[in-house]
C-alpha cells in the first residue's frame, strides 16, 4: 500500500488544530509556535505532492480510494490534477504567513480586566489550521459527497474567525464593533449555507440519476464522467440544467460572483487582515476551482448552455467591483471590492472555454492569492499602527515608513496587474482567451484594468504621499516578523511574473482535459501564422504551440 500523501497533507493541519487548542491557556506563545510548526509541516507535504506530480502522467494522481458509506455509494476518494495540486501548494504557502501576520491578533488587549471577554490565542490559530485542513481536502476530493461535506464544514471555523476575532480598528464603541462583526459573520454563514443547501439538493439528484441509469448510485467524479463518455449514463437536458444550476449557485456564492457577492465586503472589512486573506485568497478559491472540476465535467452541455449568462455576470463583477473599489473610503473594503472584480476575471476565463482563458484563470487563482495576501497583510500592518481603516486618516506614510510604503506599492501594482508581476500574465491570458471567442466581452473587460489602476494609485497617493499627518508622524516601519511575512510574497510575485512556465506546465494538461470533456476547442484564428515565435502560446511548451 502506497503512502497516503493526500490524506496526510490534509490531516496534519487538522491534528495541528487539535494540538494548538490543547495548549494550556497560559501558554499563548507556545500555541503560536505549535500552529506555525504544523503549518510548515503541511507546506513540506504540499511541496512533496507538487514534486511527485507528473504533468504528463495520469489525469488524477496520488489517488486514494476506500469504501466509506457503501450503502449510499459514498467513497473516500482523493486525487489531484494539475489545477488542484497548485492550489494546494498556494494554500500551504499562505497559511504560515497568515499565522505570522496574526501573531498578536488574538492576544488580550492591554489593560483588559481579568473578567473581560477576550479572544483566546489558542482558538484563533486552531481555527486557521482547521480551515486549512478543510480547504486542502476539498481540493483533493474526487467524490462529490466527500467534497460537499468539507465544502460546507469550512463555514463553521470561518464563522468563528469572523465573528469572534474581528478587527477592532476605528472609533467605534466595543458594542458597535461586536454588533458589526456578528452581522458580518452571520451574513457570511447565511449566504454560503443557502448556497450549500441548494447544492445538497443537486447532489442528491445526481445520485438518483446515476442510480437509475447505472443500477447503483455513485458520487464518484471519475466514474460519472466515464459513464457519460461511454453512453452508459445520460441526463435529460432539463435534468442536467437543473443539477448544474444547483452546483453553480453554491460555487458562485463562494467565489463570489455578482449579485451573490455582498457578504464579502462585510466579512473582509470586519475581519482581521490575516483572516481577510484566509477568506479571499484561500477559501473563495474553492468556489472557482469547483466550477472547473465539477460544473464543467459533470454537466458539460448545461455548462455551455449557461455560458452566455455567466459571462455577462462575470463582466458585471469586473466592472461593478472595480467601480465600487474606486469609491471606497475604507482600505479593507476597497481590497474586498477589488477581489470581486478579480474573481470576475477568473470566472470569465473559465467560461470562455479556451485553453488560454482557463489556463489564465487557474494561474489567476494562484497569483491573485499571492498579490491579495501581500497587499492585505501590509494594509493590516498599516491599520494596526494607526488604529484606523479610513483612507482619509493617512498621508505621507512613505516619509516615515518607507519600507512599509514600498511593499504596499508593490502589492498594489500586482493588484493592478503591472507587467513583470505575477497577475499580469494571468489577466493577459484570460483576456486573450476571452477575446478569441467573445471579442466584445474581451474589449469591455479591459475597462476593469483601467479602473484597477485608478483605485490602486489613488489609494497609494492618498495614504502614502503628500504632507505627513500628525497621527502618522511617529509610525514605525516594518519589523523583522512583518518583513518575514511580506518579503517572500513579493519575491513570489516577481518570480512568477518573470517566469510563470513552471506553473503553466503543471496546469496545462488539466485544462486540456477539462475542455475535452466539455467538447470545446480553441477557435482558429482568421489569419494563422505558420511558424516563428509569433505562433508561440504561453500556455504550451514548444516553439510551435498556439491554438489547437
Amino acid at each position: 500500500m502506497s503512502f497516503p500523501l493526500l490524506t496526510v497533507t490534509a490531516a496534519v493541519p487538522a491534528l495541528g488544530a487539535i494540538a494548538t487548542a490543547a495548549v494550556p491557556a497560559a501558554k499563548r506563545a507556545a500555541a503560536k509556535w505549535v500552529a506555525l510548526a504544523f503549518s510548515l509541516a503541511t507546506l513540506v507535504l504540499a511541496a512533496v505532492a507538487l514534486v511527485r506530480f507528473d504533468p504528463g502522467g495520469a489525469r488524477f494522481q496520488l489517488t486514494e480510494s476506500h469504501a466509506w458509506i457503501a450503502d449510499f455509494g459514498v467513497r473516500y476518494e482523493l486525487g489531484v490534477d494539475g489545477i488542484a495540486v497548485v492550489l494546494i501548494a498556494l494554500t500551504a504557502v499562505l497559511i504560515p504567513f497568515v499565522i505570522l501576520a496574526g501573531w498578536h491578533d488574538a492576544d488580550p488587549l492591554e489593560g483588559e480586566r481579568p473578567n473581560h471577554r477576550w479572544r483566546p490565542t489558542q482558538g484563533f490559530f486552531a481555527l486557521i489550521l482547521m480551515v486549512e485542513a478543510m480547504v486542502v481536502i476539498s481540493f483533493e476530493a474526487t467524490d462529490v459527497f466527500l467534497f460537499y461535506i468539507f465544502f460546507e464544514a469550512m463555514l463553521i471555523p470561518m464563522y468563528f474567525l469572523i465573528g469572534g476575532f474581528g478587527d477592532r480598528a476605528g472609533e467605534r464603541s466595543e458594542e458597535e464593533t461586536a454588533t458589526q462583526r456578528s452581522y458580518a459573520a452571520v451574513k457570511f454563514l447565511l449566504y454560503n449555507l443557502a448556497g450549500g443547501l441548494i447544492m445538497l439538493a443537486a447532489v442528491v439528484g445526481l445520485y438518483a440519476v446515476t442510480a437509475d441509469d447505472l443500477g447503483t448510485g455513485t458520487f464518484s467524479l471519475q466514474q460519472i464522467v466515464q459513464a457519460r463518455a461511454s453512453g452508459d449514463l445520460s441526463l435529460a437536458t432539463g435534468t442536467e440544467r437543473w443539477l448544474f444550476l444547483g452546483f453553480f449557485f453554491a460555487f458562485a456564492v463562494k467565489a463570489p460572483l455578482w449579485p451573490l457577492h455582498t457578504w464579502l465586503p462585510n466579512a473582509m472589512g470586519e475581519s482581521t487582515a490575516p483572516v481577510a486573506v484566509l477568506i479571499t485568497a484561500v477559501v473563495d478559491k474553492v468556489g472557482t476551482f469547483a466550477m472547473l472540476r465539477f460544473c464543467l465535467q459533470l454537466f458539460p452541455e448545461a455548462s455551455k448552455w449557461a455560458t452566455p449568462v455567466i459571462l455577462v455576470l462575470a463582466l458585471i463583477s469586473i466592472i461593478y467591483g472595480a467601480l465600487l473599489a474606486v469609491g471606497q473610503r475604507d482600505i479593507k473594503r476597497l481590497i474586498a471590492y477589488a477581489s470581486i472584480s478579480h474573481f470576475g476575471f477568473i470566472i470569465l476565463g473559465i467560461f470562455a472555454m479556451t485553453t488560454q482563458g482557463q489556463g489564465g484563470a487557474t494561474l489567476y487563482m494562484v497569483n491573485h492569492g499571492i498579490s491579495t495576501a501581500a497587499l492585505m497583510l501590509v494594509a493590516g500592518f498599516l491599520i494596526t499602527r494607526r488604529g484606523s481603516r479610513l483612507i482619509a486618516d493617512y498621508g505621507g506614510v512613505q516619509k516615515v515608513a518607507p519600507v512599509l510604503a514600498g511593499t504596499f506599492l508593490i502589492g498594489g501594482l500586482a493588484t493592478l496587474s503591472l507587467p513583470g508581476l505575477a497577475p499580469f500574465i494571468s489577466e493577459f491570458l484570460v483576456l486573450v482567451g476571452t477575446f478569441s471567442r467573445y471579442p466584445v466581452l474581451g474589449i469591455i473587460a479591459t475597462v476593469g484594468i483601467v479602473l484597477a489602476a485608478l483605485y490602486v494609485l489613488v489609494l497609494y497617493q492618498r495614504t502614502m504621499t503628500g504632507p505627513v499627518k500628525d497621527e502618522v508622524r511617529g509610525m514605525p516601519d516594518l519589523k523583522a516578523r512583518e518583513l518575514l511575512v511580506v518579503a517572500p510574497l513579493i519575491a513570489l510575485l516577481i518570480f512568477l511574473g518573470v517566469y510563470p512556465k513552471p506553473l503553466a506546465d503543471i496546469v496545462n494538461p488539466a485544462v486540456d482535459h477539462t475542455l475535452s470533456v466539455v467538447d470545446e476547442k480553441d477557435p482558429k484564428p482568421d489569419h494563422p501564422v505558420d511558424a516563428g515565435w509569433f505562433s508561440y502560446s504561453p500556455m504550451h511548451d514548444g516553439a510551435s504551440g498556439g491554438a489547437k
